[in-house]
């Protein structure tokens, strides 16, 4: 039936199947480049269409959520809980809030976390959910109220060795313990349901820090992969949020020099280095008074760039930590020109597929968010692991669990990494992700 799995061919069912889905349709595309050579290398994937298979979440879920803001108003959003892939695990991944969601982005996380999860060599499936509600301006108790009223449907559909949520952009602790409480009311249990939980009531130490915490990690092995490190290098971080303020933090304790942030009003650039002292400043910027980015300028007497991402910014090593496709083909061009010797992605699907084409082609050193910021997700089946023995591991013990998961990441994608000589960690982390996932698939028959 499955005689002609051509790339081209492949791509026509999946967007006829999928009309208008473009964040779907690139994240499938950048997978099945690589995966499909190795399927036709090894048919028995092909005769049991474990790809058309893996591209078809097991259950997509879509309802109402009603809610009530403080002036009385009756407000209406949607909710979702794409349930991808459970081979290897229950159902694992974010809630997202956030105007811009809707089943494409959702489909294209949940089919990137089949592959980030299993690289983790945790016992965990895949899945993403959200809304298009945008917590930024509401007050507490609306979204006190919302998170009740979208926990209300959820909860029928997740449970501690179903489907596990966790946080994700516009989901933080607030809206994780808003959502847990209502499980908790409408269940009666008190069970790991959700990871992102605070530690009074059953959250991880360093589960903040752990996606870019992970992100520079894995830069790490991949420079130490060719006799290099991050000591000494300038890097451009783009973002201004967790993952891009920790993975800062990170590459300041191994010895680099982070010269910019940005947020979506554009870029700072500190040629002196964001210290740990400034980088105390921005999170307080941005987590507690809600901040823009420019203010850093305006406190250290440094150059802000309205509109701008940080790729024009002369570094040695880049990390786009914010949003998926914000680094594009031109931004990729500039890296190259000046000098960028590798990209490490901290956010998910950050880099267009033209940007990656760019990068590889100039041979620059470019390691996949699938495997570059899996430390986040880790960090969450290390939580899911607490929950369920019922013991809290120490920071210092939940970093090293981290350390080794990048490094262990790593070394899969290294075993099918080799592109006529180049290290192609595209490849290596799709087909490492890949061979978990169908293999448990084809063990257990046709379903």
């Amino acid at each position: 039936m499955y005689s002609d799995l051509s790339l081209d061919h492949f791509m026509q069912g999946l967007k006829k199947r999928n009309p208008g889905e473009r964040e779907f349709h690139q994240a499938v595309y950048e997978v099945a480049e690589s995966i499909i050579p190795y399927i036709l290398d090894n048919p028995q994937y092909q005769h049991a269409a474990i790809l058309q298979r893996m591209t078809e979440p097991d259950k997509t879920i879509q309802f109402r959520v009603v809610w009530e803001d403080d002036a009385g108003n009756i407000r209406v959003n949607r909710g979702y809980r794409v349930q991808f892939n459970n081979a290897i695990g229950p159902y694992k991944g974010g809630l997202r809030f956030h105007p811009s969601v809707n089943l494409s982005v959702l489909k294209f996380l949940g089919f990137e976390q089949t592959f980030k999860n299993s690289l983790t060599t945790l016992p965990m499936g895949a899945g993403k959910g959200g809304s298009d509600f945008n917590p930024k301006g509401k007050s507490e108790r609306e979204v006190m109220r919302f998170c009740q009223s979208f926990m209300t449907e959820l909860y029928h559909h997740i449970g501690a060795n179903i489907d596990v949520p966790a946080g994700d952009i516009g989901v933080g602790a607030r809206e994780i313990s808003f959502l847990f409480g209502q499980y908790k009311r409408l269940t009666g249990e008190f069970t790991g349901v959700l990871t992102g939980k605070a530690l009074e009531f059953g959250g991880s130490l360093i589960r903040t820090e752990a996606t870019g915490y992970g992100c520079a990690y894995f830069m790490e092995h991949m420079l130490n992969n060719v006799g290099d490190s991050i000591k000494g290098k300038t890097c451009a971080v783009s973002g201004s949020g967790n993952v891009a303020s920790y993975c800062t933090e990170k590459i300041n304790h191994l010895g680099g020099k982070v010269v910019t942030l940005s947020d979506s009003g554009g870029t700072i650039h500190d040629p002196d280095g964001i210290d740990a002292d400034k980088l105390a400043w921005t999170i307080d910027l941005k987590t507690n008074r809600r901040g823009r980015i420019a203010e850093y300028a305006e406190k250290f007497a440094c150059d802000y760039h309205a509109g701008m991402r940080p790729w024009g910014i002369q570094c040695d090593l880049a990390f786009p930590c914010a949003t998926q496709n914000e680094l594009e083909d031109d931004d990729a061009r500039a890296l190259v020109a000046n000098g960028c010797r590798a990209v490490a992605e901290g956010a998910n699907m950050p880099t267009s597929v033209e940007a990656i084409k760019v990068l590889q082609a100039a041979k620059l050193i470019y390691g996949p968010g699938k495997a570059s910021n899996a430390g986040g997700v880790a960090v969450s089946g290390l939580e899911m692991t607490q929950n369920s023995i019922r013991l809290a591991w120490s920071a210092e013990e939940l970093e090293e669990r981290l350390r080794n998961i990048m490094a262990d990441i790593h070394r899969q994608c290294l075993r099918h990494a080799d592109d006529d000589g180049y290290t192609n960690y595209v490849k290596g982390a799709n087909i490492a992700g890949f061979v978990k996932v169908a293999d448990a698939m084809l063990a257990y028959g046709v379903m």
